[in-house]
């Protein structure tokens, strides 16, 4: 391995990946057609579009399409319909588009040096703040994991007619880093196909539901077309946007797109890798988005302008659509549950990948698959387990827990996002990869946007839920550190100075 480097990098050079630890083995990538084939014009030259290696590039992006569809993105579509009607499909449309910019770039960072962002934080980052980053990781990631397993235990509940208790279901749903293990000994090819029939198990549910309800298409359309926005469903507006987002995510894309072989050595290909992965994502969230639309509007049809509309969630929303149109040739509460069941259990075990990258990512482990997805299923499974017996038999106390774990969400949004615009605008990391003025312009309008409509969420919150002297101050004082850190990850991305470069395997054996 050469020496980590100071000077500047050439245009087509990248990180070189060490024996540390890394998203995928060599064995474990997918073999590309045409990667070792020599470039007859030049490395520079993207080769001609293939629908065959569209194909074969075709995984990572609809793995990242299934945090747009977890039980959280689902609740936020059931009540924004519920309450706000159609008036919220643009901001969902625009959210999601805005989504996609922030994958995008995380799949850019991934491909163009062969780091993800994990890896990359602890390289170029002070150890204490890497440690820190972690931390945050790690939270945001147990927040989003209690919130799906919470929704794969509701619908164990109901498809079982109440047989399995929450916290039995959420023992169910605990097995599944056993189904990704599993999965995992017989290749990535094989992962991405369960999670494509999950997520067609998804579109198909919702899908029914959506013709069932029959919802009105000219409403529809002028709801995804024209923008409203009043102040009486300005806080969901703040969630449909708010919970686009999944700070886990952004690590997870990164790490994703490095299960493809690609000759780093050669620009031309990793500008094809970026397209082709550009393509998949793309058609990913048009399908996330799609089977997100069929929710909000199933909602918006059957109960806006309705008494109970402020009242439905994850819990009892199955009841009151089966009140509703509880006939048919199959009960409408079970497709919803089967629906939620695929979004839950999908993004559970998502979730469970996600925290292997960002544990041996930061921390730099290296140990058995089987041991860091027992690791990383534990810290999210215990604390959900509680979570289940506490809020068994309190429908009103699981709603106010899930408001809380929206807000730790919102909270750890900059501590992924501000990493990843500060990396990928960095030509020492990126090479001829980064991201030009126009596109940075856009990405930190983007993520400021997001980072200023979380803060007024958390605003809201907070004015509305803490109280007393002792409470104000520590949450006062914990405000002040969140800010000054945020202002410092901004400071150290405009200074960055890359001390630690390395370049593909194959490309520093030929230097040598």
């Amino acid at each position: 391995m050469l020496p980590h480097s100071n000077m500047p990098r050439e245009d087509n050079q990248v990180p070189l990946l060490s024996d540390q630890d890394v998203a995928y083995e060599s064995g474990e990538k997918v073999h590309i057609l045409g990667i070792n084939e020599p470039d007859e014009e030049g490395s520079s030259v993207v080769p001609p579009f293939s629908w065959k290696k569209l194909w074969l590039f075709t995984g990572p992006g609809f793995l990242m399409s299934i945090a747009f569809l977890d039980p959280g993105n689902l609740e936020g579509d059931l009540q924004a319909g519920a309450i706000a009607g159609y008036s919220l499909l643009w901001l969902l449309m625009w959210a999601t588009a805005m989504g996609l910019l922030v994958q995008l770039l995380s799949a850019r960072l991934g491909v163009a040096t062969g780091r993800h962002l994990a890896e990359l934080c602890r390289e170029e980052y002070p150890t204490w703040v890497s440690m820190v980053l972690w931390v945050m990781a790690e939270l945001a990631l147990i927040g989003a994991d209690i919130q799906e397993v919470i929704g794969s235990a509701i619908a164990i509940k109901i498809l079982s007619n109440g047989i399995l208790p929450l916290w039995a279901g959420v023992v169910v749903t605990a097995s599944d880093c056993f189904i990704l293990l599993f999965l995992e000994n017989y290749g990535v090819r094989k992962l991405e196909a369960f999670f494509a029939v999950l997520i067609a198990t998804m579109a198909v549910s919702f899908a029914w539901m959506f013709g069932e309800t029959k919802p009105t298409g000219t409403e529809l359309l002028l709801g995804v077309l024209i923008p409203k926005l009043s102040s009486k469903t300005i806080k969901q507006a703040v969630g449909v946007v708010g919970c686009i987002i999944m700070p886990h995510n952004v690590f997870l894309h990164s790490a994703l797109v490095q299960s493809r072989e690609i000759d780093y050595s050669k620009k031309g290909r990793v500008q094809e890798a970026l397209n082709y992965y550009s393509i998949e994502s793309t058609v990913a969230l048009i399908i996330s988005f799609t089977i997100n639309l069929f929710v909000m509007t199933v909602f918006a049809k059957a109960f806006y302008g309705t008494e109970i509309a402020s009242s439905i969630g994850l819990v009892n929303a199955g009841q009151y659509l089966q009140e509703k149109y509880g006939g048919g040739l199959f009960p409408i509460l079970y497709i919803w549950s089967i629906g939620l069941l695929a979004a839950g259990q999908s993004s559970t075990i998502t979730g469970t990948y996600a925290g292997q990258f960002i544990m041996g990512g930061f921390l730099n482990l290296r140990m058995k698959k089987w041991l860091r997805a027992l690791i990383t299923r534990s810290c999210a499974i215990i604390p959900t387990i509680v979570v289940a017996l506490v809020f068994n038999t309190s429908e009103a106390a699981l709603d106010v827990l899930n408001e809380w774990l929206n807000v730790l969400q919102s909270i750890q949004i900059p501590f992924a996002l501000l990493p990843l615009l500060c990396l990928v605008s960095k030509e020492q990391i990126m090479g001829t990869f980064k991201i030009g003025p126009a596109l940075k312009i856009v990405a930190w309008l983007v993520a400021a946007l997001v980072i200023v409509i979380n803060g007024y969420l958390l605003l809201d919150f907070f004015s509305s839920e803490v109280t007393g002297v002792i409470f104000t101050t520590v949450v006062c004082a914990f405000t002040g550190a969140y800010l000054a850190f945020i202002v410092y990850l901004v400071y150290w991305g405009f200074t960055l100075s890359v001390r630690r470069h390395m370049l593909p395997a194959k490309l520093a054996q030929g230097m040598e």
